[in-house]
């Protein structure tokens, strides 16, 4: 005969094998609870401005198809670059707290940028996070781009390599125009392992693409490093004021991050 105690220890017990079955959490953007393991709400998701026609080698958000007049005049060494959302809104404050220290958020991004990989880069061998100095990792706490990669790579199965460092500070790139960061980026990347990337192709991962003078910089010390080809995948990038060029006379987009 049940007692009044066996049936709430039974309803208990319902309840908590309903919640091993279907774990809950709450949004990593806003907070609302969620279910089925999800970690970004519907409705954050669908706010997060993502980015549907792009040019085809840098990945920028373009306005009509095809390549942007920044790559047709000047081209990234990264064969092909894409990123998921335009850095603005809800995609660009989770790239705000994440950086900030919310390192969490790790799991949440490399969900958002998983199906692209997946579509994209199905066939790369390996991941490259673009590195951080020693220096730089203790001031922020943490590797973003390695977190990011490693995620990624628990997802995917790609590798994680780490055949590259970063030999040098380089000065804030905040206000710097694309040229001004190739400048101060000169001589700052070196892969100390040849070996495990020739005749590799190569995912760069990064959490934005601002002017794309970073992905430059690491795809060309990687190229000269007799890798076979080099991508790059970022959460966000950062859409020009003009997609198909800056007029005459007026000066490029500052940089965002």
């Amino acid at each position: 005969m049940k007692t009044a105690w066996s049936e709430r220890l039974e309803a208990w017990c319902g309840r908590v094998a309903k919640r091993l079955r279907l774990p809950n959490y709450t949004c990593d953007v806003c907070g609302r609870e969620v279910f089925d393991g999800a970690r970004i709400c519907d409705a954050c998701l669908s706010a997060m401005p993502r980015i549907e026609v792009c040019c085809p080698l840098c990945g920028r958000k373009v306005n009509e198809a095809g390549v942007c007049m920044e790559c047709k005049a000047r081209r990234l060494a990264a064969e092909k670059c894409r990123a998921v959302f335009t850095h603005e809104g809800e995609a660009a404050r989770l790239v705000t707290r994440y950086k900030g220290g919310a390192r969490y958020l790790r799991e949440a991004i490399a969900d958002l940028m998983l199906p692209v990989l997946e579509r994209e880069f199905a066939d790369t061998d390996a991941l490259v996070p673009v590195p951080m100095t020693d220096a730089a990792r203790r001031r922020r706490g943490f590797d973003h781009a390695r977190l990011i990669a490693e995620a990624l790579s628990a997802r995917s199965g790609k590798p994680v390599l780490s055949a590259v460092v970063k030999q040098k500070e380089t000065a804030q790139q905040k206000t710097l125009s694309r040229r001004e960061r190739e400048k101060n980026l000169e001589g700052c990347f070196h892969v100390r392992d040849r070996a495990a990337v020739r005749d590799k192709t190569l995912l760069i991962i990064d959490d934005t693409l601002t002017t794309g003078a970073t992905v430059h910089a690491l795809a060309g010390v990687l190229l000269r490093a007799k890798a076979k080809r080099v991508c790059a995948l970022t959460l966000t990038g950062v859409e020009q004021r003009h997609p198909f060029g800056v007029p005459s006379g007026e000066e490029p987009h500052p940089a965002l991050l």
